[in-house]
């Protein structure tokens, strides 16, 4: 299926893009075009994969059209990254949310439906569901506006994926508290009861991979994953460094929820458990809603969201074993027995 294909990575320079990239080096694919407005980072990869000729840089802004218009020509098959992803900066600054998250998606749909690409997997997040946040909001909007082209009558096959925080991330939680064991430092919590889902880049590769495998017009996957507090986090990382700092909550950040949630419960109506997975098919109603009237679902009733409260809860031990399967975490654990 993808064998000589050409694939574009729109935010290609981020921990998603950076990882989705090996994964497609590993495959015979034509080219990967790494799209993104970041040209030092570009200049570091361009270094690293210089002995592979299909990997092409492109510089550009997804909040242009002519930019991403242009590096789209030739193209099969898209991965939607670019966006801006934390929450207190598009609190903050929410236009610039829907400039890049909006508007940008907006662009980067119509130009890969112009230049006739087969598909396109648009990334999304947690956050888009019942959105508290600018961040969210702009997600969410992204999520419609994919959808929304979806309903057309195009060639082009456009799905989206929702995840939650990804481990050692860029921004995210774990490096942060490592940094803060490393200096002696109190761990900053915001909230110990707080819960978040913990899944790995590359299990969220793995997601994206299955929704371009498997996605219909307009479906949102989510990939199933455990979850834990952010004090049985904190607490599993200072038993793995035999660190005796305290924990220090500091309370909840601008735009934060208390859990994530991946699916509403209106959504899982109309979803299909698929046992990793989940597809949450698209509403694909028209805007005649008499001659639906009489196929309302009466599942709703029992259903409940499908959110890092209700899923599998890990205790301080699970989380150790599962941190313990990143790389980065291992590799800190080795420099840490080192100095000490």
């Amino acid at each position: 299926m993808i064998k000589n294909k050409v694939f574009l990575v729109t935010g290609g320079t981020g921990s998603f893009g950076k990882t989705v990239t090996e994964h497609l080096r590993a495959n015979d694919v034509k080219e990967i075009r790494v799209f993104s407005r970041d040209e030092a980072k570009q200049d570091l990869l361009r270094t690293k994969y210089m002995d592979d000729p299909r990997v092409k840089f492109y510089i550009g802004d997804i909040r242009d059209y002519d930019s991403i218009y242009s590096a789209l020509k030739g193209v099969d098959y898209v991965f939607h990254a670019a966006a801006l992803k934390q929450v207190p900066s598009c609190e903050f600054f929410p236009m610039q949310a829907v400039m890049t998250n909006i508007i940008g998606s907006d662009n980067v749909l119509k130009a890969a439906i112009a230049n006739n690409v087969e598909k396109v997997v648009c990334l999304s997040t947690d956050k888009a569901v019942m959105p508290v946040n600018a961040m969210g909001m702009s997600k969410a909007m992204m999520e419609k506006v994919a959808q929304s082209y979806a309903r057309q009558d195009i060639a082009t096959t456009i799905t989206c994926v929702r995840y939650g925080n990804v481990m050692y991330s860029r921004g995210s939680v774990i490096p942060r508290f490592i940094e803060q064991i490393k200096e002696g430092r109190d761990l900053t919590l915001t909230n110990p009861d707080m819960t978040r889902f913990l899944m790995a880049l590359s299990e969220s590769v793995e997601l994206v991979d299955y929704a371009f495998n498997h996605g219909k017009q307009g479906d949102i996957f989510v990939k199933k994953a455990p979850a834990s507090t952010v004090q049985d986090l904190a607490q599993a990382l200072l038993e793995l460094f035999d660190s005796s700092v305290e924990l220090k909550t500091i309370g909840v950040r601008h735009g934060e929820k208390l859990f994530e949630t991946l699916a509403s419960a209106e959504e899982l109506v109309r979803s299909e458990d698929l046992g990793d997975f989940i597809r949450v098919s698209m509403d694909d109603r028209d805007l005649n809603y008499e001659k639906y009237f009489s196929e309302g679902s009466s599942n709703k009733s029992h259903l409940e969201d499908y959110h890092s409260h209700n899923t599998e809860r890990l205790d301080v031990a699970g989380v150790k074993e599962v941190l313990l399967r990143l790389k980065e975490v291992r590799d800190e654990l080795e420099k840490h027995k080192g100095v000490s």
